[in-house]
């Protein structure tokens, strides 16, 4: 079993910075990949930013260039640092985790981005 809590999500200003964080726990081992997803109002979830074990990370197109992910194996805990907030990014936000036989979620953190 793996738990995930995420944490870091608010309000912001358009064009500004948060960070919201994953903390993991259990079978932290059998984890492979782990990512951040998202979903809006009346929207289906979508793919946000993912890294695999390696270190190699991917992003949806929409958050190119903003948006960084990585992780602190020492801490257990998954980062996502999201810069050039816009309104569209509004959503809450999924902690991921994959693993061989199962995948696992977080209960999700709130991000509101106010112009």
């Amino acid at each position: 079993q793996v738990h995930l809590v995420e944490s870091g999500g608010g309000l912001v200003q358009t064009g500004g910075s948060l960070r919201v964080s994953c903390a993991a726990s259990g079978s932290i081992g059998s984890i492979n990949v782990m990512g951040w997803y998202r979903q809006a109002p009346g929207k289906q979830r979508e793919l946000v930013a993912g890294i695999t074990s390696g270190g190699r990370t991917n992003f949806a197109d929409s958050v190119k260039g903003r948006f960084t992910i990585s992780r602190d194996n020492a801490k257990n805990t998954l980062y996502l640092r999201m810069n050039s907030l816009k309104a569209e990014d509004t959503a809450i936000y999924y902690c991921h985790a994959h693993t061989l036989y199962r995948d696992y979620w977080g209960q999700g953190t709130q991000v509101t981005v106010s112009s």
